[in-house]
């Protein structure tokens, strides 16, 4: 039996994937330190997963201000970060990220690339080290598929294709076409290997079967090449035979005790003591709502939502709590905030008025414009990070991905169906007939802030489009350029066209 296990990891730079752990026994009923190591009996299997899991969370990831999630929310037409004077002006990253004008050597973009690549690092060692064990194998390869799709959404052809039996130290790029057949060969046929219990924090049939529905939705953006049929068959699979449902309560899926919500399908279970880097309460909020929610420290004042994105709710959508707007109150409710020492000339005057209107992007937005995330549940007295889990996949996605699938098919009716189940959760009117612009809007809603916006609009053709302080921009902008620090250290990289 296995009481405790300490997981202690070196990472070195090897083709920018290798990663040596050891497991250091603490306290172990009949397992000894010699068989952990030269063994790992199957019963060990969960724990040894786990290092691999743990390194999709941690600062920049899901929920976290600085790599992958920021450039999915800050370049989508969901949220920009203002300058406040020298406030949040971080060289000018985060107004490059808004306008698309980012530049290759972005220090952040370091970040989209490193999370999904510090994951296949421990994939990879985990596969090489116990590759007798089918069960550990197979869910650490569709994990590294998942990695991938992440990768390849972001940055097109331009990553390295790594795997356990890799040993070139400096890997080339793959192209599109190679990315998205490894990650849809590595799921399906690791499929009949993983469990079909609910698990959510780990991958099972269902998630990976979702994996691949996000793999085909975007097939015509990856490879040029529709697969439309095989998302609905995925999706098909995942409505009619897994183990989700809508929560009745929509807020009920970001509820910092979230962790059996019937609706999330594969999460991150941040945790504010041994998991941590999951911190939207204080990358949205200002700097006095500290005093709203009882907070061990200072929020940061950074990212708002845009006026346009936040007027789309209409006043009896229940989602429209996604935001804090209008006066704001201590925790009795009855205390305003106020900004005194750094009143800008904001014409609300010193008391904290979230507005959704912004005034400006840069140099000078005021302290208190915009609306501010409300989404996931902040616990009174909250520390940095939040225990929140984080829904990656969620089935009222399901539900909205089936009905684009239809859509595209020319079944608008059939997906009229499948949308209207996700509206009358949010307590609006059903729609009385589908389009392309009112279904991406609905998705903006409903998918708010879960990291999908910038993957969605490059899918329905938007992402170029202007929209508040930021001009059109090209196709070139649809993926990131490959970070000059990687190309630096590996010569063996392309650069992505047009950078």
């Amino acid at each position: 039996m296995l009481r405790s296990i300490k997981t202690i990891c070196v990472g070195g730079l090897v083709a920018m994937t290798m990663v040596s752990c050891e497991l250091e026994q603490e306290v172990l009923t009949g397992v000894t330190q010699d068989r952990l190591i030269n063994e790992a009996p199957p019963e060990l299997a969960e724990v040894l997963k786990q290092s691999a899991y743990s390194r999709l969370m941690g600062d920049g990831s899901w929920g976290g201000h600085g790599g992958l999630y920021s450039y999915q929310e800050i370049t989508s037409d969901e949220m920009a970060i203002p300058v406040k004077g020298g406030d949040w002006n971080d060289g000018g990253t985060w107004v490059r990220a808004h306008r698309h004008t980012w530049n290759i050597d972005d220090g952040e973009l370091n970040g989209v690339w490193d999370i999904p690549f510090r994951v296949i690092a421990e994939a990879n060692a985990l596969i090489q080290q116990y590759g007798d064990i089918e069960e550990l194998t197979g869910e650490m390869k569709v994990l590294r598929a998942f990695c991938y799709l992440v990768l390849l959404d972001n940055f097109g052809g331009g990553v390295p294709l790594i795997v356990e039996t890799t040993t070139d130290a400096n890997p080339p790029s793959s192209s599109r076409e190679e990315l998205f057949n490894f990650i849809e060969s590595s799921v399906l046929d690791n499929l009949d290997i993983l469990t079909r219990d609910n698990r959510r924090t780990n991958f099972n049939y269902w998630s990976a079967h979702m994996i691949l529905a996000k793999l085909y939705m975007n097939a015509e953006v990856y490879i040029g090449q529709p697969r439309w049929t095989d998302a609905n068959q995925m999706l098909d699979l995942i409505i009619n035979e897994g183990p989700y449902s809508l929560a009745t309560n929509y807020f009920a899926n970001f509820a910092q005790a979230n962790a059996s919500s019937v609706e999330n399908i594969f999460t991150l279970p941040y945790d504010a003591n041994n998991a941590g880097g999951f911190n939207i309460h204080m990358m949205s909020l200002h700097y006095e709502s500290q005093f709203t929610f009882d907070l061990v420290d200072q929020p940061w004042n950074g990212y708002a939502a845009l006026e346009e994105f936040y007027n789309s709710y209409s006043d009896d959508d229940l989602r429209k709590d996604n935001f804090l707007a209008g006066p704001q109150f201590a925790l009795d409710g009855v205390t305003p905030l106020r900004d005194d020492a750094g009143f800008d000339g904001d014409p609300d005057g010193p008391e904290v008025n979230f507005t959704p209107q912004i005034n400006q992007l840069q140099p000078n937005a005021f302290r208190q414009a915009g609306v501010r995330n409300n989404k996931f549940e902040y616990a009174i007295g909250a520390q940095n990070d939040l225990n929140n889990d984080f829904p990656v996949f969620r089935f009222a996605d399901v539900l909205l991905m089936k009905a684009e699938v239809l859509l595209r098919q020319g079944n608008a009716a059939g997906g009229l169906e499948y949308v209207n189940m996700v509206r009358e959760r949010a307590g609006v009117e059903p729609f009385t007939s589908l389009t392309m612009d009112n279904l991406l809007a609905e998705r903006g809603r409903e998918m708010f802030a879960e990291g999908w916006r910038r993957s969605d609009l490059i899918r329905f053709g938007r992402f170029g489009a202007p929209w508040w302080e930021k001009p059109s921009s090209t196709a070139t902008r649809h993926i990131f350029p490959v970070p000059l620090n990687k190309i630096q250290a590996n010569t063996n990289l392309s650069q992505n066209p047009g950078y």
